[in-house]
Order: structure tokens, then sequence, then C-alpha cells
């Protein structure tokens, strides 16, 4: 089951017609990705010593089946659709009154900055990994070559 999480559309997040914006689509999926690693105990970025590390997004998209409205609830379905060497890709399903009404896809490169250093990409530890993968029983347990 993915996980899910609800959130209201407020009279700022739409436009003078009462349908939510298009870019606050985007801002729900980030909300969404941060309470879902909350749930595994992981966060989108941390910082160990002197080193930061986190999943900067590379990619976003969203299509649009039908508007959200000034007051409608919205659910918001997140499940990871593929885990790279490096990247991962987390699918969202936004549901309001039983019906699909949008689906958005944001892709994160795990990465470590160092201290005075450039920031770098890395394999996704097989800790955080192991959660990830046991968040969907679609994805293959082996990794392959995508990044």
């Amino acid at each position: 089951m993915p996980f899910q999480t609800r959130r209201r559309v407020e009279f700022g997040d739409t436009d003078m017609a009462g349908i939510m914006h298009f870019s606050n689509f985007f801002r729900f999926m980030e909300v969404a990705e941060t309470d879902f690693l909350q749930s595994l105990g992981l966060s989108v970025a941390w910082q160990q010593g002197d080193e930061h590390f986190g999943f900067p997004r590379v990619s976003a998209a969203c299509e649009y089946f039908k508007p959200a409205r000034f007051g409608d609830t919205l659910i918001i379905s997140v499940t990871v659709e593929k885990i790279g060497n490096k990247s991962l890709t987390h699918r969202f399903d936004f549901e309001c009154n039983g019906q699909v009404i949008a689906v958005g896809r944001i892709t994160a490169v795990f990465c470590r900055k160092p201290a005075n250093a450039p920031m770098e990409s890395l394999e996704i530890p097989p800790a955080i990994r192991t959660l990830l993968q046991s968040c969907s029983s679609n994805l293959p347990r082996d990794h392959g070559t995508s990044s």
C-alpha cells in the first residue's frame, strides 16, 4: 500500500476562478515527499559532522486531468517508482473525491556536500535503499546500472 497524506486546497493556492494553480501541485508533492521520507526515519537533507547529505531534485513533472478547487481535500499517494544506483523517482497520485486528478513525479539524486568541496553524487547507501525498496513491492531488488 502506498504512503498517503492529505492536504486541503487553501484559498492562497488558487487563482481567481478558485482553481488550484498548477505550480502548487509541485509544492504539495514536496510536502508529501517529506512526509513520506519522515515516515521512514529519513529526510530530504541532513548533516553528519561537516558534511551535508540529501536528495536534490533533477527532474519534476506533473500531468493534470481535472482541477483541484478551493476547499478540496486531496489524498496524495506516494510510491517509489524507480531506484537507480544514485537516483530515485517518486510518483505522486493526487485524488479528490475518489478520482485521480493529477499524477506527478520527482527524480532526485543522492548527494554529499563536504565542507569546502563541491557537491558530488553518490550511490544510495544500502540502508536507505532497503528502506525505500520496502515501500514498493513492484521494484526489483537488484538496482542494475541506471543512475
